[in-house]
């Protein structure tokens, strides 16, 4: 999934069987990678006599009921799983400058009467990336979207926003592409609206004006 032009796309393999005494539940997945992180942000996953990564990062205010088992890697880099209640999540950093990445990925929460779009935001605020990516598969498909599962933010523009079909038995992807607002891409006032679609692009209010 990516525009044709892209050097980063998001691959999906989708298998499934027969489902055998289905609820018929849906279940969402929330996957989000993050690249250029900010150095301050960075350093927090730096190994030291005095380090505590879960709480010096925010990370322990991102799902603050959570029960999180964590490991900080030396001389960096940190890893750590968390359960609450049905649902899971994870989180692993690379923090060197250059390549730093971090993710984070979280099963079994309804996005539907989350706040999805706060849920992100804790995040990034941990690393402040310059650039990050959101995919949310459902695993009942849908048939159109669904406003609720769409990562609104003031200081990220969305650059593209697309939603796939993977058939009736593996469900729904969406995706969504963010790219810092400000120094790196131009105006933190600056809105884009996005729309769900097959292939689809986010595109600003000033290029519909500019005609771009």
């Amino acid at each position: 999934m990516g525009k044709d032009d892209e050097t980063k796309k998001w691959h999906v393999y989708s298998a499934s069987s027969p489902a055998k005494n289905s609820n018929n539940s849906n279940v969402y997945t929330l996957e989000m990678c993050m690249t250029g992180l900010d150095k301050d942000k960075a350093s927090m996953f730096y190994k030291n006599e005095s380090s505590f990564m879960i709480d010096n990062s925010g990370i322990r205010k991102i799902l603050p009921q959570s029960q999180i088992c964590n490991f900080e890697f030396e001389p960096c880099g940190y890893s750590m799983n968390s359960v609450e209640d049905e649902a899971i999540s994870t989180i692993h950093v690379t923090p060197e400058d250059g390549f730093s990445y971090a993710s984070f990925e979280a099963v079994g929460y309804d996005f539907t009467t989350m706040d999805l779009s706060l849920l992100v935001s804790r995040v990034l605020t941990c690393f402040e990336a310059k650039q990050f990516s959101v995919a949310i598969h459902s695993s009942i498909a849908q048939k159109s979207y669904y406003k609720g599962l769409c990562v609104e933010l003031d200081d990220y523009g969305c650059r593209e926003t697309t939603m796939e079909s993977l058939g009736e038995e593996r469900g729904t992807v969406m995706y969504q592409r963010f790219e810092k607002l400000g120094r790196y891409f131009g105006s933190p006032r600056s809105t884009l609206k996005c729309e769900w679609s097959s292939n689809s692009s986010c595109t600003s209010e000033d290029d519909k004006e500019e005609g771009t």
